[in-house]
């Protein structure tokens, strides 16, 4: 049984659809869903920062029509899960590796569930960093789709060594629970006009994103805090450093990206033995809700790569 809520008309996703408590080893609460049908596998799909369970409906209704289940959460800090910060709006994080702990008690609750396999990873943006780090230890799928990975993060020019600067300042003097420079509490897609957004091209998905954050506001989130950039920078060179791990992988990366640094992003995959990049001409940043051509070639895409390697 269902112990969550799981907003599914919002989300517009497949029939069958639940939503769980369940609990990281710290003892954080957070919420998953599962959308369990599909005979060839599940995917297992990592959002991105300030994402939700919802926003993911209608990609599980795609990889639901090619044959498999999907399990999403929302990482501590956003959508449902327990709040970081006293700031609710606030995009907050202790560690980067407590990301892991949201995704080892997602995977235990797959288990608990006998939800069946083979497991693919499908990740986005935040999720894209926190799913490669998961992927270079113990791990149990088959292969990975990365879409616009966070594996650096892009700035407005000339200003990355200062972000960079007064983030570890902040940190280090305990003052890390401030909103980055430029961001607030407001939802970016409640405050930003279609003709400006950098998200998509597509203005039925952002239409989408906008009736999900203005019918269920609790769902959204602000700008980052000094600290989450501190650690996320600091993961990224992290990552930077290590090799690929030995799975295959896909990436898809629009020309048009500004939230990501996408130069990581061609580095990683120019030497990732069993990966490939697919540029996307034009696309923006949220590749699995862009234009329909855009969003079919990723899902065509990472299925067959799910097929070749189950």
């Amino acid at each position: 049984m269902s112990d969550a809520p799981l907003f599914n008309d919002l989300a517009q996703g497949p029939d069958g659809g639940l939503a769980y408590w369940i609990r990281a080893k710290d003892g954080v609460r957070l919420r998953a869903a599962l959308w369990p049908k599909g005979a060839k596998g599940c995917v297992v799909l990592l959002p991105g920062r300030t994402e939700y369970i919802e926003k993911y409906g209608m990609a599980a209704t795609e990889f639901g029509a090619r044959g498999y289940g999907v399990a999403v959460l929302d990482w501590r800090g956003q959508g449902l899960s327990d709040r970081i910060a006293p700031n609710p709006m606030l995009g907050h994080v202790g560690a980067f590796a407590d990301y892991q702990l949201d995704l080892a008690a997602l995977l235990a609750k797959l288990q608990d569930l006998g939800q069946p396999g083979p497991f693919h990873m499908v990740s986005h943006s935040m999720g894209g960093a926190i799913g490669l780090r998961a992927l270079m230890g113990a791990h149990g799928f088959k292969s990975a789709a990365f879409s616009a990975p966070m594996w650096g993060l892009q700035f407005a020019p000339g200003m990355g060594p200062a972000a960079r600067t007064l983030a570890q300042t902040a940190f280090t003097i305990g003052q890390g629970q401030r909103f980055a420079p430029g961001t607030g509490p407001q939802t970016y897609v409640l405050t930003t006009d279609f003709a400006e957004n950098t998200l998509t091209r597509d203005p039925d998905a952002f239409a989408r994103m906008k009736a999900q954050a203005s019918e269920k506001p609790n769902l959204t989130l602000g700008g980052p805090s000094l600290q989450w950039l501190h650690l996320a920078l600091r993961e990224c060179r992290d990552l930077a450093a290590r090799p690929s791990p030995d799975i295959a992988a896909f990436c898809a990366l629009g020309t048009a990206e500004k939230i990501v640094d996408p130069a990581p992003v061609h580095t990683r995959m120019a030497r990732w033995p069993k990966g490939r990049l697919d540029l996307i001409a034009q696309a923006e940043h949220e590749i699995m809700m862009e234009i329909p051509p855009t969003r079919t070639r990723f899902y065509d895409a990472a299925t067959a790569l799910f097929a070749a390697n189950s």
